[in-house]
């Protein structure tokens, strides 16, 4: 299962500074949004209103394209894939999105990468294979974060996002210290750059997210929330894991799926409202802990069916959306 084969060429990004909660404090004192000279996303300049819907896509060759899209599909912002551009960031780039994100009037909430090397999406060879925990890909990973985070600075987004992946249950398991080390050092390096670096849940359990978090220390290391994942992983019913990893949320990936029957496989991915997913009970636990960041729907199909999907799945958050803010 290649999750990241989401929306190629078929629909489109945006670009904004985006906090979840409002601004998070450095340890002088200062908002990390302060800090790269700008506001949380919640700000009305922004042009995004509270928990607002977009999508989550891949960014290939043909940008203006799917830039396009995502104004024609009605939504305000996006969250940026950037996998196909590591070891390509340039000035020219950096020109490219800035013009056509500005001509399209879309927004970016995030930036991710999940590579470089190799990545398999099952219970099988992914602990070996995602994140930053599997020693033999962690150094060319954390240097694409680090490429990342430089090229996001320069579009004004504030969170950077990845997989950190399969981080032990045992806290004692040298794995464990590895990869505490080495989100704090990409946390370190996003913080100096004046933002959030992101761990997209999934492989993990919510307890060792949070310890995790404890353990790396930093303040601008937070959560993104994926709501199908806690379940295609079989880590933990998203509902419950709010009450956990809730306060840490700054990011929603919002997708539905079923449970993992085949312990080599993960579960499948559905159409939101058709799955395990209770929306309205994980909007309604993030919106009482005050979060104001974007939802961004993640639909791991492809071809014309998916983006009639995109526009149901839609409809379907905005109606939730709008009932838990208007309560």
């Amino acid at each position: 299962m290649d999750r990241r084969h989401f929306l190629t060429g078929a629909m489109g990004v945006s670009l904004v500074c985006a906090e979840g909660f409002g601004s998070v404090l450095t340890d002088k004192g200062e908002s990390l949004a302060a800090t790269a000279g700008m506001q949380g996303a919640a700000q009305p300049e922004y042009g995004l209103k509270p928990m607002a819907v977009g999508l989550m896509i891949p960014v290939g060759n043909s940008p203006e394209e799917v830039i396009s899209r995502v104004k024609n599909l009605g939504m305000s912002n996006c969250f940026l894939q950037l996998d196909a551009y590591v070891g390509k960031f340039t000035p020219a780039l950096v020109q490219q999105f800035r013009g056509l994100l500005e001509k399209y009037g879309v927004t970016a909430t995030s930036a991710e990468v999940v590579g470089p090397g190799r990545l398999v999406w099952d219970f099988v060879d992914g602990p070996s294979t995602i994140g930053l925990v599997p020693r033999a890909s962690r150094a060319a990973r954390m240097d694409a974060l680090k490429q990342t985070s430089d090229f996001a600075k320069q579009l004004g987004i504030l969170h950077v996002q990845t997989h950190c992946g399969f981080i032990p249950e045992d806290p004692k398991d040298p794995l464990y210290e590895e990869a505490v080390l080495a989100i704090r050092e990409i946390a370190k390096h996003c913080e100096g750059n004046g933002q959030q670096f992101l761990m997209e849940t999934g492989q993990e359990t919510p307890t060792t997210m949070s310890r995790a978090i404890k353990d790396v220390n930093q303040r601008n290391l937070g959560v993104g929330l994926d709501t199908a994942n806690l379940i295609l992983y079989g880590k933990a019913n998203p509902s419950d894991a709010v009450d956990i990893i809730g306060p840490h949320v700054r990011s929603i990936h919002a997708k539905d799926g079923k449970w993992p029957t085949d312990p080599m496989q993960l579960g499948e991915e559905v159409l939101i409202g058709s799955g395990l997913v209770n929306f309205e009970q994980v909007f309604t636990k993030l919106h009482n802990l005050g979060y104001t960041g974007a939802v961004t729907i993640e639909r791991e199909t492809s071809g014309p069916q998916q983006i009639e999907d995109v526009r149901a799945e839609k409809v379907y958050l905005e109606r939730i959306i709008a009932k838990i803010q208007n309560a």
